[in-house]
């Protein structure tokens, strides 16, 4: 949705937005000493005063918002900006509650909309005057209420998320603000986020409840459709006629059931390129066109930057660590297995029992297990290397600075249960 592989030209990536494009070096974190808690609190920073308004669960799961009453200046994070944001981000994400969102727009207004005279934000350029603050303010209000409320009539009407999609557009009061326009999020995925939000992912059409997978399912539309050439020849007419929703529908059938089929790659690369150029939100356009990279030339593999850096595993919390190892364990090769382990970090003074059955990890903090298989012994410091893969559990161990009591095998064979995942992978072929 960043565009981060495409070239920089006008068949390319323009920008992402909400901005020019991503950055794509380390990433770092300043671990916070003081917290915003409550909205009205007030928080004094190297002589400059802020007051609070908290808003959790609109943009972020951890949002705030802040005036600062010296300057008149209203900090609205990401939920006003100039353009219409991500309900859903395509990236992958929680959906993210319009209704809140909206509300805590309304809340901004009734505390300080009587005296902001500069609005800025996480992105984009400020607002100034309260003349042009306030209408701005108010549009991004009703924007994200609109989007919320709509859909939720419709859907109690009995419409399911793509046919709102389909038949909600803004009011013309709110589309011909340019800073309500779909650069960024699109009134579509916006709308069909919030109906997920409130009804989840299943529509009531017993069609939807159990769907064959995109592999299975494509080779047999191709086969109904009477074999991939007649089911090309039919998506080249359409095509030319400029019908490139549907083409993508079909052509993608025949790519995900006859994966080395160059023409049907070709077709849909070409048919992704020109809804792409039609987009008018930047993340659809660079979805469209990363798509039309990948049916050409495969995924496309180069160097990026990541989350995995000194300062962000510092500040991560051990757990946070141990369920990201849950989410590592592969299943199939625990099938069957069990064990419990201790974890007792001597630097932060934490102790931690984690345990396997069932195919799932779970552990508890503040005590060990005396029944434990192993208890490995060892700073927060060495595990944050070998978090970063500076170290290894092994060399630390050899070289006195971890510890092992008990069954090492046992701890060794979990640590055969954990998958790794390769940052680059398949997407729009199978």
């Amino acid at each position: 949705m960043y565009g981060m592989l495409l070239p920089k030209n006008p068949v390319g990536v323009v920008d992402a937005g909400l901005g020019k494009t991503a950055s794509n070096s380390t990433m770092t974190l300043a671990v916070p000493t003081q917290y915003a808690e409550k909205t009205g609190q007030k928080i004094t920073i190297d002589g400059v005063e802020l007051v609070v308004l908290m808003a959790p669960e609109s943009e972020a799961p951890a949002e705030f918002m802040f005036y600062l009453p010296k300057f008149k200046a209203f900090c609205a994070a990401e939920d006003a900006t100039h353009t219409m944001h991500n309900l859903y981000t395509l990236r992958g994400a929680k959906v993210r509650d319009a209704l809140l969102w909206s509300k805590y727009l309304q809340t901004a207004l009734d505390m300080f909309g009587d005296d902001m005279q500069v609005l800025f934000a996480s992105h984009y350029w400020p607002t100034w005057g309260n003349d042009r603050i306030v209408p701005f303010v108010r549009a991004q209000r009703d924007m994200y209420r609109y989007l919320h409320d709509q859909t939720m009539r419709l859907a109690n009407a009995g419409y399911t998320p793509r046919e709102i999609g389909e038949m909600l557009h803004l009011p013309d009061s709110l589309a011909k603000h340019w800073y309500c326009r779909s650069y960024y999020g699109t009134t579509y995925h916006n709308i069909v986020a919030q109906y997920n939000l409130r009804l989840g992912f299943f529509d009531g059409v017993p069609a939807h409840l159990h769907r064959l997978p995109p592999v299975e399912v494509s080779k047999r539309y191709v086969e109904f459709m009477g074999g991939a050439a007649s089911a090309l020849s039919k998506a080249q007419a359409s095509f030319d006629k400029g019908d490139y929703r549907w083409v993508a529908e079909v052509v993608n059938h025949v790519v995900f059931a006859e994966p080395d089929n160059v023409t049907a790659k070709h077709l849909l690369a070409d048919t992704y390129e020109q809804l792409g150029y039609q987009s008018e939100s930047a993340s659809w356009r660079n979805i469209y066109l990363t798509g039309a990279l990948e049916l050409r030339n495969g995924v496309h593999k180069v160097p990026v930057g990541g989350p995995q850096s000194l300062d962000v595993i510092r500040a991560m919390p051990l757990e946070m660590f141990l369920d990201y190892l849950g989410v590592r364990l592969d299943a199939k090769k625990a099938a069957g297995k069990s064990l419990v382990f201790n974890l007792v970090l001597t630097d932060t003074k934490e102790k931690y029992t984690v345990g396997v059955e069932n195919c799932a990890l779970h552990y508890s903090q503040g005590h060990a297990s005396k029944a434990a298989d192993a208890t490995l012994t060892m700073t927060r410091h060495d595990l944050n290397n070998v978090m970063l893969g500076d170290t290894t559990m092994h060399s630390l161990v050899i070289g006195g600075k971890a510890k092992i009591d008990g069954n090492a095998q046992k701890l060794g064979e979990f640590v055969t249960w954990l998958d790794s995942f390769d940052f680059f992978f398949n997407i729009v072929t199978p």
